[in-house]
């Protein structure tokens, strides 16, 4: 049995070594076979296009241009903010890459400049509850200001992508399917990838000719050797990220409001804590997000010297006139300072309404109550002035004081002074007492 079955074995070893190498070259030739995979970036446009994210989505478009990569602009933004949105649409008409818009996910909308980018662009979809339109303003910061011929621009930049959009509606908000009617949109699309696999196959024309799309997403093996995608999401970085979040009225009034009230109670504490801190802070963030949308200034000049008003009657221990010019000020201020802006970004009542009133509770009834509250303690602490107590730890300088049996923050002047010896008050330094040692007290 042995003789017989050794011969066998070796005939089966042999078949089985052939079908591993046909395979093998099968998966070699397929391998071979399959298209390589086609690059698209998704940029995530969203908000007033401003000078950070204006700045993210050049980047992008170059780099994109350079290595051949389609671009997919996700679009949910009311228009250019402090920046030239017919110059950006521009940069994505003349792109040799294909550029494809998306409005959504709902309820997503692209107004003023970005609505420009969708006429611009070799592809524009639409997801349903999504809003295209109002064209005007382009400008949020400048309402009354329109780009002269731009009417003329967009039927330029529909033409050479091969599109014929009614423009008799531009200024009108438009639901997808109007958009979708009017041929403002090609597509209606749920999501990126929807978008993508209805894309497939179209061809759509750039500024360096026409392109047929390679663009579905493979979810089979056959699909993947006729070429999949390599779907790369783009979002700006941390920095970026900031700096946009705080470029608009709503956010650089917030911060304002916050940084001043942060400051204004550092005045009810001794030196400088994390109040102090986080008011600069704000501040700053509030100076940055300024220089992209500037306030007026009668409108800043009302609101600080409101304020100002506010903190003095606070330092004068009253909730008198004062405390009430200053309110109209500073209410007047909120209003004026970002008036003139589009109604897209301009500051709500809701939010002016509710900070006036919060700055009455604030600087009226808490800080004041905080003054008194400190002033009492420091006449307290000036009462104790020659006194002897005892150190109730180590003072390095500072540390706990025991002084008429009730334990105040102590702080030694000159030497260190070791716990339980005996000190005398010399002076008060805000809410802290000065102390040292007495001098029949034994040095250690």
């Amino acid at each position: 049995m042995g003789l017989v079955a050794r011969p066998r074995s070796r005939y089966l070893v042999s078949v089985g070594v052939a079908a591993t190498v046909l395979a093998l070259g099968a998966g070699a030739a397929a391998a071979q076979d399959a298209a390589p995979p086609t690059r698209i970036e998704v940029l995530k446009v969203e908000g007033p296009i401003d000078r950070p994210l204006l700045g993210f989505v050049l980047d992008r478009l170059d780099a994109a241009e350079r290595s051949g990569t389609i671009v997919v602009l996700q679009l949910d933004s009311p228009g250019a903010l402090g920046e030239d949105g017919v110059a950006l649409a521009d940069r994505v008409a003349s792109l040799s890459v294909p550029v494809l818009t998306w409005v959504g996910p709902p309820p997503a909308r692209a107004s003023g400049a970005a609505l420009l980018l969708l006429h611009a662009s070799s592809l524009a979809a639409v997801a349903p509850g999504s809003q295209t339109g109002p064209l005007t303003p382009v400008e949020l910061l400048d309402p009354d200001a329109g780009p002269p011929d731009l009417r003329a621009r967009i039927a330029a930049w529909a033409a050479a992508r091969g599109h014929q959009p009614s423009l008799d509606h531009l200024d009108e908000p438009l639901t997808a399917q109007r958009a979708l009617d009017l041929g403002i949109a090609q597509l209606a699309a749920t999501s990126v990838p929807d978008l993508l696999a209805r894309a497939d196959g179209l061809t759509v024309r750039t500024a360096e000719g026409e392109v047929t799309l390679r663009t579905r997403i493979a979810t089979t093996q056959a699909q993947a050797r006729e070429g999949t995608v390599a779907l790369v999401f783009n979002e700006p970085g941390p920095i970026r990220r900031l700096q946009h979040a705080v470029a608009t009225p709503s956010m650089v009034y917030w911060l304002l409001v916050a940084g001043l009230a942060a400051l204004a109670f550092e005045l009810t504490q001794p030196g400088f804590g994390f109040a102090g801190v986080s008011g600069v802070v704000l501040l700053s963030l509030a100076g940055y997000g300024a220089t992209i949308v500037p306030p007026a200034p009668l409108g800043l000049g009302l609101l600080l010297l409101g304020t100002g008003a506010l903190v003095l009657d606070v330092r004068l221990h009253r909730l008198g006139v004062l405390t009430g010019v200053g309110l109209v000020l500073f209410g007047l201020g909120s209003w004026l300072a970002w008036r003139d802006v589009a109604e897209a970004i301009r500051i709500s009542w809701w939010l002016i309404a509710g900070a006036t009133l919060a700055a009455f509770l604030y600087y009226g009834f808490a800080l004041t109550v905080a003054v008194r509250s400190r002033e009492r303690i420091e006449s307290t602490q000036r009462g104790l002035i020659g006194l002897v107590g005892q150190a109730g730890g180590p003072l390095a300088p500072d540390g706990p004081v025991l002084v008429k049996g009730v334990t105040w923050r102590g702080r030694a002047i000159g030497e260190p002074i070791a716990a339980g010896s005996r000190v005398r008050v010399r002076g008060v330094d805000g809410l802290v007492l000065r102390v040292e040692r007495e001098p029949d007290e034994p040095e250690d």
